[in-house]
């Protein structure tokens, strides 16, 4: 292969590479500023979640839900958000929101 072919490959990877992270480092930076918290920003940037967790957290965490199913009661809100669709109403992903906090989850293989 020629030189400058593979030359060329590698310096469009490493610029590839030091975009990725810094667009990291700016949505970290985003997210210190937002929960001023390392353990939680850390959680949010691996697209963890937990029981406990607000709205705000989930959506910084897993973005917006594909489809959300909302039950409203006399005293409390509960919600259901729903990623990765795999099929007609079928996801690999509910969670369960209830007064702005998720109080679980259900997940498919």
């Amino acid at each position: 292969m020629d030189p400058a072919i593979v030359t060329a490959l590698v310096g469009g990877g490493a610029v590839i590479f030091g975009i990725r992270a810094w667009l990291r480092k700016l949505r970290f930076d985003k997210l210190m500023a937002k929960y001023d918290d390392v353990d939680v920003v850390r959680s949010l940037m691996r697209k963890q979640f937990w029981e406990g967790m607000t709205e705000a957290q989930l959506l910084d965490s897993l973005g917006e839900p594909v489809d959300t199913d909302t039950k409203i009661l006399k005293k409390k809100s509960s919600e259901t958000w729903k990623y990765h669709k795999t099929g007609k109403n079928r996801f690999r992903l509910r969670v369960f929101v209830e007064d702005r906090l998720v109080v679980g989850w259900k997940k498919r293989s």
